[in-house]
């Protein structure tokens, strides 16, 4: 009940949301008890690629200290875990990587079908946000260029048409700039979808810019790992 009780809020434009992006690698215990303490709808775990983290121990680590709903946010098929609240369904749609557009949804179908793991088709656009991110390296695609609007705008359209359920507009973990907030008006003047923003957001000036674009959920990690105490402030926002 949890995730699809999100699910309708984050539909809801009047509404923004805040998702914290948590890193199996980097995971924080103090984070979580500020998160407890700030206006987060849910926390996002996964990443582009994990050395020494578990998706599921993090998962466990954080229903012990928060009610706070947990959504899964893979970087593959091997972070699926059964404790989740639920999953975002990524597809690499700005790439041309096959694997990352279906193939490896197909190896973890069975997987989410067996955990019963309730999910968000999402269709995910990597714009350049100035340097290159994780995303890039790992999938081997290149991001969106942000002057090329009218390709990113048509990704989007094109994303809403193919059925997916939510964009997710992504300018790389630690970027040196976010998605622009004029992009974000154009795209929510072509789409109904819900617009999901991350990367590069590390004020509380560009959160409010991102919100008043049009975002319904902006999501915060990279900003987070340097500075806990960051949350308290841009949850101001919300």
């Amino acid at each position: 009940m949890k995730f699809k009780e999100l699910i309708k809020k984050l539909g809801s434009s009047k509404k923004p949301l805040l998702a914290v992006l948590i890193d199996p690698d980097k995971f924080n215990p103090v984070l979580i008890r500020i998160a407890n303490k700030s206006k987060v709808a849910c926390f996002l775990v996964g990443g582009s690629e994990l050395e020494k983290g578990d998706v599921t121990k993090t998962i466990l680590a954080i229903k012990k200290i928060s009610k706070i709903p947990v959504i899964l946010f893979p970087g593959n098929e091997t972070q699926l875990s059964k404790h989740a609240d639920g999953l975002l369904l990524l597809s690499l749609l700005s790439g041309r990587n096959p694997d990352y557009l279906i193939s490896k949804h197909i190896t973890a179908a069975p997987l989410i079908k067996k955990m019963k793991l309730e999910h968000l088709p999402t269709a995910y656009l990597l714009i350049d946000g100035g340097l290159t991110s994780t995303t890039e390296r790992v999938t081997g695609t290149l991001p969106l260029d942000p002057k090329n609007k009218t390709f990113i705008i048509n990704t989007a359209i094109a994303a809403q048409q193919l059925g997916f359920k939510a964009i997710y507009l992504e300018a790389g973990s630690g970027a040196k700039t976010s998605v622009a907030a004029p992009l974000i008006k154009n795209i929510k003047k072509e789409v109904t979808l819900p617009l999901i923003v991350g990367g590069g957001i590390d004020s509380k000036r560009k959160t409010e810019e991102i919100i008043k674009a049009g975002a319904n959920m902006i999501v915060i990690g990279n900003a987070l790992e340097k500075n806990v105490f960051l949350l308290t402030e841009i949850s101001k926002c919300f």
